[in-house]
């Protein structure tokens, strides 16, 4: 009830409506390393009409892992940050805010927009100077987990919230997510879920119109599919598998 009554709520007051894409976006767009699916293009081109209009956006972006999801939600972020507002990215696990803050700060760097993340790596004094910096408007990106969502992290002025594997988050965080994108009252921030798996509440609230949806479904050129096995616990055959992908140069978890 109290999610409803906030959907409610931002649906019945004006946001801020984002200009048409700066020069910086284009070469942002122009310097994305690989060709955008049919797909990735419709969900970009949802979202920059969702980001231009009065009305707060509020999107499920669905998708494969590997379909492209960071991608479309970065080109949101930068439309966001080139007018001056900030972007709050929350994701379940360290390991994940670590991608991302990886992925976000490669992209992002050469344009001059600063990316940090909040979570419990970092010292008392570090995450004491990320929280200074972040209100004082110096920091555009914040990626974080569950820290994020602290009383005392503080936005100078926030226009993007990303939630990334919305499932992962229980209701209650939810709510949290969606009164930090309500708390400035007079330009609501725009709100974009990225999920793989979405639960079926989170499907209805899309699917009856509650909040707008777009899916990811064509996977990329080359895209190999994922290898799952089950099988019994062997040394030797971890061993392989982990030696394998560090020939090739990738990384094991």
């Amino acid at each position: 009830h109290e999610l409803l009554r906030l959907q409610a709520e931002r649906a019945a007051v004006s946001g801020y409506a984002y200009k048409g894409e700066t020069a910086a976006c284009k070469a942002f767009a122009a310097a994305f390393p690989y060709e955008e699916t049919p797909d990735q293009a419709a969900a970009i081109e949802d979202i920059r009409k969702d980001i231009g209009g009065r009305r707060p956006m509020d999107r499920l972006l669905i998708g494969d892992v590997g379909f492209g999801k960071t991608e479309v939600a970065m080109r949101a972020a930068m439309r966001v940050v080139q007018e001056g507002h900030q972007v709050a990215l929350i994701c379940p696990t360290t390991v994940l805010a670590m991608q991302h803050l990886r992925t976000f700060t490669q992209r992002f760097s050469p344009f001059g927009v600063e990316t940090a993340m909040i979570s419990r790596l970092q010292s008392t004094a570090e995450a004491k100077e990320i929280r200074k910096r972040l209100a004082e408007g110096e920091i555009g990106i914040l990626v974080g987990t569950h820290a994020l969502l602290g009383k005392n992290v503080r936005f100078k002025q926030l226009g993007l919230v990303i939630a990334d594997e919305e499932h992962r988050f229980g209701v209650r965080q939810k709510e949290k997510l969606k009164r930090l994108s309500q708390e400035q009252r007079e330009n609501p921030t725009e709100y974009l879920a990225m999920s793989a798996t979405p639960i079926p509440r989170t499907l209805h609230m899309a699917l009856s119109g509650v909040r707008s949806v777009s899916i990811i479904a064509t996977p990329p050129a080359g895209r190999r599919s994922v290898k799952t096995m089950v099988l019994r616990r062997s040394d030797a055959k971890m061993q392989q598998q982990i030696r394998r992908e560090l020939q090739r140069g990738g990384q094991v978890f």
